[in-house]
Protein backbone atom coordinates (compact mmCIF):
# COMPACT_ATOMS: atom_id res chain seq x y z
CA UNK A 1 0.00 0.00 0.00
CA UNK A 2 2.88 2.40 0.79
CA UNK A 3 6.05 2.79 -1.27
CA UNK A 4 8.88 5.31 -1.09
CA UNK A 5 11.49 6.87 -3.34
CA UNK A 6 14.11 9.58 -3.00
CA UNK A 7 14.60 12.49 -5.38
CA UNK A 8 17.53 14.57 -4.18
CA UNK A 9 16.79 15.60 -0.62
CA UNK A 10 13.08 14.82 -0.98
CA UNK A 11 11.56 11.55 0.18
CA UNK A 12 8.38 10.70 -1.69
CA UNK A 13 5.71 8.13 -0.83
CA UNK A 14 2.78 7.01 -2.90
CA UNK A 15 -0.19 5.95 -0.82
CA UNK A 16 -2.71 3.79 -2.68
CA UNK A 17 -6.37 4.40 -2.00
CA UNK A 18 -7.09 1.49 -4.35
CA UNK A 19 -5.91 -0.04 -7.60
CA UNK A 20 -7.45 -2.52 -10.02
CA UNK A 21 -8.82 -3.28 -13.50
CA UNK A 22 -11.62 -0.74 -13.48
CA UNK A 23 -11.80 0.89 -16.92
CA UNK A 24 -12.93 -0.74 -20.16
CA UNK A 25 -10.86 0.45 -23.11
CA UNK A 26 -13.80 1.94 -25.01
CA UNK A 27 -14.90 3.80 -21.88
CA UNK A 28 -11.67 5.47 -20.85
CA UNK A 29 -10.37 5.99 -24.42
CA UNK A 30 -13.40 6.30 -26.74
CA UNK A 31 -11.26 6.71 -29.86
CA UNK A 32 -9.14 3.62 -29.13
CA UNK A 33 -9.78 0.34 -30.95
CA UNK A 34 -9.06 -2.62 -28.66
CA UNK A 35 -7.00 -4.25 -31.42
CA UNK A 36 -4.59 -1.31 -31.22
CA UNK A 37 -3.69 -2.36 -27.67
CA UNK A 38 -2.34 -5.78 -28.74
CA UNK A 39 1.10 -4.59 -29.95
CA UNK A 40 1.65 -3.10 -26.49
CA UNK A 41 0.49 -5.98 -24.31
CA UNK A 42 4.03 -7.25 -23.72
CA UNK A 43 4.70 -4.27 -21.49
CA UNK A 44 1.18 -3.12 -20.56
CA UNK A 45 0.13 -6.44 -18.98
CA UNK A 46 -0.18 -7.34 -16.19
CA UNK A 47 0.40 -4.08 -14.29
CA UNK A 48 -1.45 -1.64 -16.56
CA UNK A 49 -3.94 -3.81 -18.44
CA UNK A 50 -5.87 -6.96 -17.58
CA UNK A 51 -6.14 -9.12 -20.70
CA UNK A 52 -8.93 -11.37 -19.42
CA UNK A 53 -11.23 -8.49 -18.54
CA UNK A 54 -9.99 -6.18 -21.30
CA UNK A 55 -9.76 -3.39 -18.76
CA UNK A 56 -7.10 -0.88 -17.89
CA UNK A 57 -5.71 -1.06 -14.40
CA UNK A 58 -6.19 2.33 -12.78
CA UNK A 59 -4.72 3.30 -9.43
CA UNK A 60 -6.10 5.93 -7.11
CA UNK A 61 -3.28 7.35 -5.05
CA UNK A 62 -2.01 10.29 -3.06
CA UNK A 63 1.60 11.43 -3.18
CA UNK A 64 3.36 12.45 0.04
CA UNK A 65 6.62 14.37 -0.04
CA UNK A 66 8.94 15.12 2.87
CA UNK A 67 11.49 17.83 2.18
CA UNK A 68 13.31 19.98 4.74
CA UNK A 69 10.68 20.76 7.40
CA UNK A 70 7.70 20.35 5.08
CA UNK A 71 5.17 17.55 4.72
CA UNK A 72 3.33 17.92 1.42
CA UNK A 73 0.38 15.92 0.07
CA UNK A 74 -0.12 16.11 -3.69
CA UNK A 75 -3.64 15.28 -4.92
CA UNK A 76 -6.30 14.02 -2.56
CA UNK A 77 -7.95 10.93 -3.98
CA UNK A 78 -11.64 10.16 -3.59
CA UNK A 79 -12.13 10.30 0.18
CA UNK A 80 -14.44 8.38 2.46
CA UNK A 81 -18.23 8.57 2.65
CA UNK A 82 -18.55 10.79 -0.43
CA UNK A 83 -21.67 10.30 -2.58
CA UNK A 84 -20.55 9.99 -6.20
CA UNK A 85 -22.29 8.97 -9.40
CA UNK A 86 -19.43 6.66 -10.34
CA UNK A 87 -19.75 3.27 -8.64
CA UNK A 88 -15.99 2.91 -8.21
CA UNK A 89 -15.88 6.16 -6.22
CA UNK A 90 -19.20 6.07 -4.37
CA UNK A 91 -19.18 5.92 -0.56
CA UNK A 92 -15.69 4.51 -0.11
CA UNK A 93 -14.61 3.49 3.36
CA UNK A 94 -10.86 2.87 3.33
CA UNK A 95 -8.05 3.21 5.84
CA UNK A 96 -6.35 5.92 3.80
CA UNK A 97 -5.85 8.24 6.83
CA UNK A 98 -3.97 5.45 8.61
CA UNK A 99 -1.87 4.77 5.50
CA UNK A 100 -1.08 8.48 5.20
CA UNK A 101 0.07 8.47 8.81
CA UNK A 102 2.32 5.50 8.00
CA UNK A 103 3.90 7.70 5.32
CA UNK A 104 4.52 10.42 7.91
CA UNK A 105 1.50 12.51 6.90
CA UNK A 106 -0.89 12.40 9.83
CA UNK A 107 -3.45 15.17 9.44
CA UNK A 108 -1.96 17.68 11.87
CA UNK A 109 1.60 17.36 10.58
CA UNK A 110 0.85 18.16 6.92
CA UNK A 111 2.08 21.66 6.02
CA UNK A 112 0.93 21.90 2.40
CA UNK A 113 -1.70 20.26 0.22
CA UNK A 114 -1.43 20.61 -3.55
CA UNK A 115 -4.20 19.86 -6.04
CA UNK A 116 -3.33 19.45 -9.74
CA UNK A 117 -6.87 19.92 -11.02
CA UNK A 118 -10.54 19.86 -10.02
CA UNK A 119 -11.95 16.38 -10.45
CA UNK A 120 -13.60 14.41 -7.64
CA UNK A 121 -10.79 11.84 -7.45
CA UNK A 122 -8.24 14.59 -6.76
CA UNK A 123 -9.93 16.63 -4.02
CA UNK A 124 -11.75 14.05 -1.89
CA UNK A 125 -9.49 13.86 1.15
CA UNK A 126 -9.63 17.61 1.55
CA UNK A 127 -12.33 16.92 4.12
CA UNK A 128 -13.56 14.23 6.48
CA UNK A 129 -16.91 13.70 8.12
CA UNK A 130 -17.11 14.86 11.74
CA UNK A 131 -20.39 14.79 13.62
CA UNK A 132 -22.44 15.17 10.47
CA UNK A 133 -20.43 17.90 8.78
CA UNK A 134 -17.44 18.11 6.48
CA UNK A 135 -14.34 19.51 8.15
CA UNK A 136 -10.78 20.00 6.85
CA UNK A 137 -8.72 16.82 6.89
CA UNK A 138 -5.45 18.77 7.16
CA UNK A 139 -6.33 21.76 9.36
CA UNK A 140 -2.79 23.17 9.61
CA UNK A 141 -1.99 23.01 5.88
CA UNK A 142 -2.18 25.64 3.19
CA UNK A 143 -4.13 24.19 0.28
CA UNK A 144 -2.68 25.24 -3.09
CA UNK A 145 -5.23 24.91 -5.89
CA UNK A 146 -5.33 25.92 -9.58
CA UNK A 147 -6.91 29.35 -9.84
CA UNK A 148 -8.66 28.69 -13.15
CA UNK A 149 -10.33 25.46 -12.03
CA UNK A 150 -11.36 26.91 -8.66
CA UNK A 151 -12.88 30.04 -10.15
CA UNK A 152 -14.81 28.04 -12.76
CA UNK A 153 -16.22 25.69 -10.12
CA UNK A 154 -16.97 28.48 -7.65
CA UNK A 155 -18.80 30.53 -10.29
CA UNK A 156 -20.95 27.52 -11.21
CA UNK A 157 -21.72 26.92 -7.53
CA UNK A 158 -22.72 30.56 -6.98
CA UNK A 159 -25.12 30.24 -9.93
CA UNK A 160 -26.84 27.37 -8.15
CA UNK A 161 -25.00 24.29 -9.41
CA UNK A 162 -24.59 22.30 -6.19
CA UNK A 163 -23.44 19.27 -8.19
CA UNK A 164 -20.38 20.94 -9.70
CA UNK A 165 -17.47 18.49 -10.17
CA UNK A 166 -19.81 15.65 -9.22
CA UNK A 167 -20.64 17.23 -5.88
CA UNK A 168 -17.03 17.31 -4.72
CA UNK A 169 -16.83 21.11 -4.72
CA UNK A 170 -19.49 21.28 -2.00
CA UNK A 171 -18.24 18.47 0.23
CA UNK A 172 -14.47 18.57 -0.36
CA UNK A 173 -13.45 22.10 -1.44
CA UNK A 174 -16.00 24.61 -0.15
CA UNK A 175 -15.34 23.80 3.55
CA UNK A 176 -11.64 24.57 2.95
CA UNK A 177 -12.50 27.86 1.28
CA UNK A 178 -14.80 28.84 4.12
CA UNK A 179 -12.05 28.00 6.61
CA UNK A 180 -9.60 30.28 4.77
CA UNK A 181 -7.19 27.46 3.96
CA UNK A 182 -7.00 27.85 0.15
CA UNK A 183 -4.38 29.74 -1.86
CA UNK A 184 -5.00 29.99 -5.61
CA UNK A 185 -2.03 29.45 -7.90
CA UNK A 186 -1.11 29.36 -11.58
CA UNK A 187 1.66 28.89 -14.11
CA UNK A 188 5.11 29.72 -12.78
CA UNK A 189 4.18 29.94 -9.12
CA UNK A 190 6.59 28.25 -6.71
CA UNK A 191 4.78 26.54 -3.87
CA UNK A 192 6.15 25.33 -0.55
CA UNK A 193 9.48 26.77 -1.66
CA UNK A 194 10.28 23.72 -3.78
CA UNK A 195 7.64 22.94 -6.41
CA UNK A 196 7.15 24.98 -9.58
CA UNK A 197 3.67 24.96 -11.10
CA UNK A 198 3.48 24.55 -14.87
CA UNK A 199 0.20 25.04 -16.75
CA UNK A 200 -0.99 21.86 -18.48
CA UNK A 201 -4.52 22.72 -19.70
CA UNK A 202 -6.70 20.30 -21.62
CA UNK A 203 -7.81 17.68 -19.14
CA UNK A 204 -9.33 20.60 -17.25
CA UNK A 205 -8.91 24.27 -18.18
CA UNK A 206 -6.70 24.94 -15.16
CA UNK A 207 -4.70 21.71 -14.86
CA UNK A 208 -1.22 22.14 -13.41
CA UNK A 209 1.67 19.85 -12.80
CA UNK A 210 4.44 20.44 -10.32
CA UNK A 211 8.17 20.28 -11.00
CA UNK A 212 10.63 19.30 -8.26
CA UNK A 213 14.34 19.91 -8.69
CA UNK A 214 16.74 18.85 -5.95
CA UNK A 215 20.46 18.01 -5.93
CA UNK A 216 20.59 17.54 -9.70
CA UNK A 217 17.50 15.28 -9.78
CA UNK A 218 14.08 16.10 -11.16
CA UNK A 219 10.56 14.77 -10.72
CA UNK A 220 7.16 15.90 -11.97
CA UNK A 221 3.89 15.38 -10.11
CA UNK A 222 1.87 14.92 -13.27
CA UNK A 223 -1.78 14.74 -12.20
CA UNK A 224 -3.90 13.42 -15.08
CA UNK A 225 -1.81 14.46 -18.06
CA UNK A 226 -2.11 10.72 -18.75
CA UNK A 227 -4.29 8.00 -17.24
CA UNK A 228 -2.26 5.10 -18.61
CA UNK A 229 1.33 4.66 -19.83
CA UNK A 230 -0.24 3.64 -23.14
CA UNK A 231 -0.62 7.38 -23.73
CA UNK A 232 3.16 7.68 -23.71
CA UNK A 233 3.38 5.29 -26.67
CA UNK A 234 0.15 6.65 -28.20
CA UNK A 235 0.04 10.31 -27.09
CA UNK A 236 -2.78 11.21 -29.48
CA UNK A 237 -5.42 9.24 -27.53
CA UNK A 238 -7.56 11.17 -25.08
CA UNK A 239 -9.77 10.08 -22.24
CA UNK A 240 -13.50 10.69 -22.34
CA UNK A 241 -13.17 13.27 -19.59
CA UNK A 242 -10.57 15.51 -21.23
CA UNK A 243 -12.36 18.86 -21.39
CA UNK A 244 -10.59 20.16 -24.51
CA UNK A 245 -9.43 17.36 -26.80
CA UNK A 246 -6.98 19.16 -29.08
CA UNK A 247 -5.52 21.16 -26.23
CA UNK A 248 -5.05 17.95 -24.24
CA UNK A 249 -3.08 16.41 -27.13
CA UNK A 250 -0.90 19.50 -27.51
CA UNK A 251 -0.26 19.62 -23.78
CA UNK A 252 0.58 15.91 -23.63
CA UNK A 253 3.09 16.28 -26.47
CA UNK A 254 4.75 19.16 -24.63
CA UNK A 255 4.80 17.21 -21.38
CA UNK A 256 6.44 14.15 -22.98
CA UNK A 257 9.08 16.29 -24.69
CA UNK A 258 9.95 18.07 -21.45
CA UNK A 259 9.94 14.92 -19.33
CA UNK A 260 12.26 13.09 -21.75
CA UNK A 261 14.65 16.02 -22.12
CA UNK A 262 14.77 16.68 -18.38
CA UNK A 263 15.23 13.00 -17.44
CA UNK A 264 12.45 13.64 -14.94
CA UNK A 265 10.76 10.96 -12.86
CA UNK A 266 7.07 11.29 -13.72
CA UNK A 267 4.53 10.62 -11.01
CA UNK A 268 0.97 10.52 -12.40
CA UNK A 269 -1.96 9.67 -10.16
CA UNK A 270 -3.47 6.72 -12.00
CA UNK A 271 -0.65 4.49 -13.33
CA UNK A 272 -0.53 0.88 -12.19
CA UNK A 273 2.52 -0.71 -10.58
CA UNK A 274 5.15 0.64 -10.03
CA UNK A 275 3.14 3.83 -10.44
CA UNK A 276 5.89 6.04 -11.85
CA UNK A 277 8.90 6.04 -14.16
CA UNK A 278 10.68 7.83 -16.99
CA UNK A 279 9.72 8.92 -20.49
CA UNK A 280 12.31 7.74 -23.01
CA UNK A 281 12.60 8.54 -26.71
CA UNK A 282 11.54 11.56 -28.74
CA UNK A 283 8.70 12.86 -30.88
CA UNK A 284 10.26 11.50 -34.09
CA UNK A 285 11.00 7.91 -33.09
CA UNK A 286 8.25 7.79 -30.48
CA UNK A 287 8.18 7.62 -26.73
CA UNK A 288 8.21 4.67 -24.34
CA UNK A 289 7.64 4.23 -20.63
CA UNK A 290 10.46 3.05 -18.38
CA UNK A 291 8.98 1.98 -15.02
CA UNK A 292 10.99 2.50 -11.84
CA UNK A 293 10.45 0.35 -8.78
CA UNK A 294 10.43 2.00 -5.35
CA UNK A 295 13.39 2.19 -3.01
CA UNK A 296 11.32 0.62 -0.24
CA UNK A 297 7.97 -1.13 0.20
CA UNK A 298 6.53 -0.27 3.57
CA UNK A 299 8.58 1.04 6.46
Amino acid sequence: MIYSRSVGRAKIYNVLEYSGPTHAADFVFPELDVKDIKPHLSWLAPHHYNVRLERFIVAMQLWVMHIDDKVIVIDLGVGNHKKRASERMNMLNTLTPLWLAAAGADPKSVTHVIVTHFHPDHVGWGTRMDDGRWVPMFPNARHLMPKVDFENAHAAYLKGDKGVISGSFVDSVLPLYEAGLIDLIGDGDVVAGCLEAEAMPGHTPGSLHFRLRSEGKEAIFAGDIMHSPLQIAMPHINTWIDAHAEQARTTRALFLKRAAERNALIMPVHFGWPHCGYVRGDSVKGYRFEPVEPDARGE
